[in-house]
């Protein structure tokens, strides 16, 4: 319930920042998507947890037997950084998880049937903080998985966890908020809606698979994927959007149907 208290309240933060500061005032408030995408922040925000919780608890604990039953579960669960003060385990989550989910975010955007997935998020044409959330629930399984084994390695406490996902939360609406903000020389260190933007560029309008950044940007500077124009794109979204479904439950349905298709 306490996230559910914050992502209420960055919502509100967002939406009312969204209204003084506009990056396209002409972008209207009730754009194309917004229903499905409310719907995307309920499910992906809450139920998806839950069914996530449902789905892997069973199998954590037969693989903890499993591990016990071999003697590597000491091996396996170190916990390094259980016993450090919160600042160390937050600067260190935040830094270890932030680095793999860049990577996993490249991956999403060179495998070809995790792109279909992926294709979920591009659909967005009118970027605003909401979209934030619009991504395909398949996804999750991808990042979940990936990262078990560094969490597990690593041991973080609980409240770490909660704090560094509030600060993803936080970030990951901010560079997707329709906001006028530059943010100079952070901009080198935090993902921001003038670098975000040309992440979700149409192909006719600059170079793609550039920007890949979660929370921090840091990442695409070092190994030269940045990519900041002075201007904004015209356009937003990949080849054969215009043919893409713009509502739920559609937007669910397209990966299954192109992977099966061909």
């Amino acid at each position: 319930m306490v996230y559910a208290v914050w992502l209420a309240g960055l919502g509100v933060l967002f939406w009312i920042l969204e209204r003084i500061w506009p990056r396209h005032p002409e972008q209207p408030l009730f754009r194309t998507g917004l229903i499905s995408d409310l719907a995307y922040v309920i499910f992906n925000a809450h139920v998806l947890g839950m069914i996530l919780a449902a789905l892997t608890t069973g199998l954590i604990e037969s693989w903890d037997s499993l591990l016990t039953a071999r003697g590597w579960k000491d091996s396996f669960y170190l916990g390094f950084m259980r016993e450090q003060p919160f600042w160390l385990q937050f600067l260190v989550l935040l830094l270890v998880f932030d680095f793999l989910q860049w990577c996993i975010h490249n991956l999403l955007h060179r495998v070809g049937w995790l792109w279909e997935f992926h294709k979920v998020h591009h659909s967005i044409v009118d970027m605003d903080w909401i979209g934030d959330w619009r991504f395909h629930w398949g996804e999750i399984f991808v990042y979940r998985g990936l990262l078990y084994v560094p969490a597990a390695f690593f041991g973080f406490r609980g409240e770490v966890m909660f704090w560094v996902g509030v600060a993803n939360t936080l970030i990951g609406h901010f560079a997707h908020a329709n906001l006028s903000w530059k943010i100079g020389a952070l901009r080198y260190l935090i993902n921001s809606p003038e670098m975000h933007i040309w992440h979700h560029n149409h192909p006719d309008d600059g170079p793609i698979n550039r920007n890949f950044g979660i929370t921090l940007s840091v990442w695409d500077w070092v190994f030269g994927t940045a990519h900041i124009p002075a201007h904004d794109p015209a356009h937003l979204g990949f080849d054969g959007i215009e043919r893409y479904p713009k509502q739920l439950p559609g937007q669910w349905l397209a990966p299954f149907a192109r992977l099966i298709g061909r």
